[in-house]
């Protein structure tokens, strides 16, 4: 199989099924290849395939340390939600909530004969409560009638 790298073409060997594998690994080392071809850099074909790896190392050097660092903090979180489901039920708390009842007051109706009656005993009640107090005696500390006046 023949692959570019920084417009130079080199002849490689390959397991069958893996051309599509070696093909995308090329393209990425001609990507970094073709960065220092742009930039000017008068480097031998040895040279530009070593600077184009190294920059693809670096790479993946950076993407390694951050998917350790994922690692990490995927089991500190699985390590968190394990704890979480392992413990216990929290004991359930008991809330009093009043309860209020709205309650229909059923008022009678009153016949106007009867509201008349009540207001006339009322008025005699009165009448005869101010002739008691008109007529009421004190009596002193021995016994003696005094009016009260």
């Amino acid at each position: 199989m023949t692959v570019q790298v920084g417009g130079k073409n080199f002849t490689v060997s390959c397991q069958d099924g893996e051309e599509s594998y070696l093909s995308s690994a090329a393209e990425m080392l001609d990507r970094e290849a073709q960065t220092l071809v742009s930039a000017g850099a008068r480097l031998t074909t040895d040279r530009m395939l070593l600077m184009a790896g190294l920059m693809l190392a670096d790479r993946a050097i950076s993407a390694d340390e951050e998917l350790r660092g994922m690692d990490r903090r995927l089991a500190q979180q699985t390590k968190e939600l394990d704890e979480f489901r392992n413990r216990p039920a929290p004991a359930p708390e008991r809330v009093e909530v009043e309860v209020v009842k709205e309650v229909e007051v059923v008022r009678e109706v009153v016949p106007e004969a009867s509201i008349e009656r009540l207001e006339a005993l009322a008025k005699k009640a009165e009448e005869l409560a101010a002739k008691a107090r008109e007529n009421r005696a004190v009596r002193d500390g021995n016994g003696k009638a005094v009016a009260e006046g």
